[in-house]
This record gives structure tokens, C-alpha cells and sequence, in this order.
């Protein structure tokens, strides 16, 4: 059994050292001007984006993962392959008509339309017709009953967002924090019918109606042609279909191939996976999210010194929720989405996932992750960045895993894509701003202290390392005895020699260097 705990002392090092590394005075926040390049940004720089978002949900993801009763290999190889044809064929369309590519996260696209600079009504009438390109495009990628085309909702808004960094190493796309990322999600995510969709604020900019409920209010046919009159792009949904076939038989997708990872999950190498290099077995999946943060952005946005406070909070954050889930618990981030965090942590073999020992550590993990926020904004707000309006909402769920990389040859993306990571998701939308949720089937497979933990509506307030420690422990659960054991041990532990002179930070960025958005 691998011991796994949290400390308080290691976490507050942790974040000192990330908000020295990033010092108010050495953040600065541009203007996005003509061809501003946004890749590779570093951590201390933002631009200031008036762009219109546009959200894309694949909505029949779901009934994919559902083709078979059992969720084994050929449902998993199915949804990948799914996925990686739609993958391909949107990048297309983006590449060719210049938007910017922001995340493709499982089901959900998020891209930027920049252009025209000086002219936000043609950048709406832009996106709606891109819109309706995918929607046209993916309705024609089906292969065969087992590779369907896919259905497909778009969600508009339009407004100022701050570009920065999301990721490290080889991981760096632009993410893009504020209303119009967050309000064009919802659009997206606000209803099974396929359309577009656009805000009430995006709707007046191109003079149409407000509508009584933006959710329910899809763009007619002839709202959708007026917009692909004035845009005019350069490629049809024919010309896009022609070159993905083209780009299939020249790079033919082959078949997923998996093999467990033996743990820790935090030495799995993302970067080096793909098609015949996936990784499947049964593990928990977490989503973590900043709740509020949409809002923390709006308030801070308009200023110089409020946009650099919403970068650094988020840096740090983002990195110590990172670091406890792989340096303190070994698991694996799987990437950042926007102001969320996406990880999977896995004990046992290779071959054989000891389900209790997993969904117990991934308590205990979140309980850690739930304690270092707490004292991150703590440590913020002693630095002079506030940000005690923000919570945090866990989500989790046990089941069989993937991981793999998808797309086009030198722009892979990663994906890891179950019911579970889908239930995890939605288990942390079902969250407050200070709860946890566990999924129904870890709440099933876990340990009677787990159950006890979280009770009948498996949902908890306020559950941080040392509560979940405690209870766990209470109830006679190993990973937690464990996990107490070796804290008490470490507790023990006294300097054999003359205390040393004080730790000096260094002036870098810290957390674990690793690999690594939509918001």
C-alpha cells in the first residue's frame, strides 16, 4: 500500500514560493493588438482580448459511451475514434478561417474570434457562420453505425477576457478568463437541441431581438444566412469534408490500442502517449473548479491592478491544487479547463486497481486540495491580493479510465474520456462553494468510512484533509490509518544538528514541472 498524505507546512512553502515567483509589480497586462502571438505566453503576462467566444458541444457524446452495456475496450475505442474524427475536422475549419483555438476538451470546443479587430459586429456575424460551418461539417464526418455523425450545439457571447498561460512545457495554449468564455459555455451546455445559440448581449450587437430565454432561443435559418452573407468565409462545408477524408487516408486514425499504467499515476508521460500508446484501467477522476471565479474576473478586469491580481490568484491556485494532487497524493493532472482542474489518481497494479485504496486517497485528496485553497487565499490576502470571494467545488467518480492523445500530427491534444469523467463533471456542477461530491459508484465501492463520510446525499461541506483524515480513521479505513501513521511519524522527526539558516525562495515559478481550458 502507497501512503499518501497532506502537510500543512510543505503546502504553505509551496505557495509562498509561487507568490513570490510572482510579484504584482512584474505581472504585466497588454493590449491584444494586430497578430499578437499568444502562444507560449509566461506566467506574468495577460492581454486584454474583445473577442466573441464560441462554445461547440458534441451532444450525442454520451450515447457513445453508452453503445455497449458494459463500459469496456470497444466502447472506449468507439468514443476515442469518435472524438478524434470530429477533433480533426474542426482544427480544419479553425485553421482555415483564422479563429483562435483556445481547448477541445472531450465533448466541449472553445474558440476565439479576434478578427475583424475594429469591428464587432462582423466578428459575431464570423462565429455564427464558423458556427454553422462545424454544425454542417460534423453532420457529414460519420463513418458507419458504430462512428456516427455528431450533433452539435454552439453557444456565442461577445466582450473583453484576459488571455494567459495555461499550461507549462510542451502544454501552453492561451486560456481565456471572463463573461463572454463563461456565458458562451452556458449557451453550449443549456439544452439537448442542436443550434446556435447566442447571448442577448451578442443578439443587440447584430440587431436582433433580446430573447425572453437565451437557452431556448436558436438562431433561424434565415438569421443563420444573413450571417453568412455578411462573413463571407473562404471555405465551404464540401471543401472541409473533401480535405479531412483526404487527411483520413493519407493519416489513417488505426486502432486504439491500451495498456495499464502502474502507479503512481503521476509518472505516467502524456506527452509520449498516443493512438497505440493509450492508457485504460479503473481509477477515480477529479474535477476541481474556482467557483466565482467568472465574477472575481468581471470586478477586476476594467484596471491595471485589478487584472493583475486576478492573474496571479489564479496562478497560484491553479499550481498548489496541482502540486497536492501529484507531488502529496501521486496522481495525474490530466489538464487545466479555464479556472477547473482535471486529474485521475490510480492505486494498485497495472493490471489490478485496488478500488478502496483509490477512492479512499482521492477523499483524502480532495480534503488536501480543499485545505491548500483555503490557505492559499489565506496567503493572498496577506500578500495583497484578494481573492476571499472565491470557493471551490470538487467533484469525483470511480470507474474504468482512458487516457490518450488525439488530432492532427504535431498539434495532439490530450483527452481522457469515461462515464466516469463525465459523472465527475457533473458531480462537481451539483457542488456549493464549498462542497464535495463523490459519484454514486465510488460512493458504492468504497469503504463503509467513506459512505459514513459522505452520507446519503453523498455530498459534503467543508470536508479539508484533517475532517476527512479524522472520520476515515475513525472507521477503521486503511488508507487512511496509513496515511495518519506516516504524519505522526513525520511529526516526530527532530533536527539532528543546529537549525539551519532560514530558507531563501527562490525567484521561479514553483510546483512540480510536468506537463499540463476552456473557462
Amino acid at each position: 500500500m502507497s501512503t499518501h498524505t497532506w502537510n500543512k507546512d510543505r503546502a504553505l512553502a509551496r505557495i509562498k514560493s509561487k507568490i513570490n515567483a510572482l510579484p504584482l509589480r512584474d505581472v504585466e497586462i497588454k493590449p491584444y493588438v494586430r497578430d499578437t502571438d499568444l502562444s507560449n505566453l509566461p506566467s506574468n503576462r495577460a492581454y486584454r482580448v474583445d473577442g466573441v467566444h464560441m462554445y461547440a458541444d458534441i451532444l450525442n457524446l454520451d450515447n457513445m459511451l453508452h453503445v455497449t452495456e458494459v463500459e469496456g475496450e470497444t466502447c472506449h475505442r468507439r468514443t476515442l475514434r469518435f472524438l478524434n474524427l470530429q477533433y480533426r475536422a474542426v482544427y480544419r475549419i479553425l485553421q482555415r478561417e483564422d479563429a483562435i483555438q483556445v481547448d477541445f476538451h472531450n465533448q466541449r470546443l472553445h474558440s476565439v474570434i479576434a478578427k475583424p479587430y475594429d469591428d464587432e459586429e462582423k466578428r459575431i456575424h464570423r462565429a455564427v457562420a464558423i458556427g454553422q460551418l462545424i454544425i454542417d461539417v460534423l453532420a457529414q464526418t460519420g463513418e458507419d453505425a458504430d462512428h456516427p455523425a455528431a450533433k452539435v450545439r454552439v453557444g456565442i457571447d461577445s466582450g473583453k477576457a484576459l488571455a494567459v498561460n495555461n499550461g507549462r512545457r510542451g502544454h501552453r495554449e492561451p486560456l481565456f478568463l471572463g463573461e463572454p468564455a463563461n456565458h458562451a459555455a452556458k449557451r453550449a451546455s443549456g439544452g439537448t437541441r442542436v443550434g446556435i445559440y447566442l447571448t442577448n448581449v451578442a443578439r443587440k450587437v447584430i440587431g436582433l431581438a433580446e430573447a425572453s430565454d437565451e437557452n431556448a432561443t436558436a438562431l433561424t435559418a434565415t438569421e443563420i444566412a444573413t450571417s453568412q452573407d455578411k462573413a463571407k468565409l473562404s471555405v465551404t462545408a464540401n471543401d472541409i469534408v473533401k480535405e479531412w477524408k483526404a487527411d483520413l487516408k493519407d493519416n489513417p486514425i488505426g486502432k486504439f490500442e491500451f495498456s495499464g499504467h502502474t502507479p503512481p499515476y503521476s509518472t505516467l508521460d502524456i506527452e509520449a502517449l498516443s493512438v497505440k500508446n493509450s492508457r485504460r484501467q479503473d481509477g477515480t477522476t477529479v474535477y476541481g473548479d474556482l467557483d466565482g471565479f467568472t465574477a472575481y474576473v468581471g470586478r477586476n478586469i476594467g484596471t491595471d491592478s485589478g487584472a493583475k491580481n486576478v492573474v496571479r490568484a489564479l496562478h497560484v491556485l491553479r499550481s498548489e491544487l496541482d502540486a497536492v494532487l501529484h507531488e502529496d497524493f501521486k496522481g495525474r493532472k490530466v489538464r487545466f479547463i479555464g479556472d477547473c482542474i482535471h486529474g485521475l489518481l490510480v492505486e494498485g497494479t497495472a493490471q489490478t486497481t485496488d478500488a478502496e485504496e483509490t477512492i479512499s486517497n482521492m477523499v483524502l485528496c480532495a480534503g488536501a486540495m480543499r485545505s491548500s485553497f483555503d490557505l492559499a487565499i489565506t496567503k493572498l490576502s496577506e500578500a495583497g491580493t484578494d481573492a476571499t470571494s472565491l470557493g471551490f467545488q470538487i467533484g469525483f467518480e470511480y470507474g474504468p479510465m482512458t487516457v490518450t492523445r488525439l488530432g492532427m500530427k504535431g498539434e495532439l491534444i490530450r483527452c481522457s474520456v469515461s462515464r466516469g469523467v463525465l459523472a465527475a463533471e457533473d458531480e462537481q456542477g451539483r457542488c456549493g462553494a464549498a462542497e464535495t461530491a463523490i459519484g454514486k459508484v465510488a460512493y458504492d465501492t468504497g469503504s463503509d468510512a467513506v459512505r459514513n463520510v459522505f452520507g446519503t446525499s453523498r455530498k459534503r461541506k467543508n470536508l479539508d484533509y484533517n475532517t476527512a483524515l479524522s472520520e476515515l480513521s475513525a472507521k477503521n479505513d486503511k488508507a487512511a490509518r496509513a496515511a495518519k501513521a506516516a504524519g505522526s511519524g513525520a511529526s516526530l522527526l527532530k533536527p539532528a544538528t543546529a537549525a539551519a539558516a532560514p530558507y531563501a525562495f527562490a525567484n521561479r515559478p514553483g510546483g512540480p514541472a510536468k506537463p499540463d481550458g476552456f473557462a
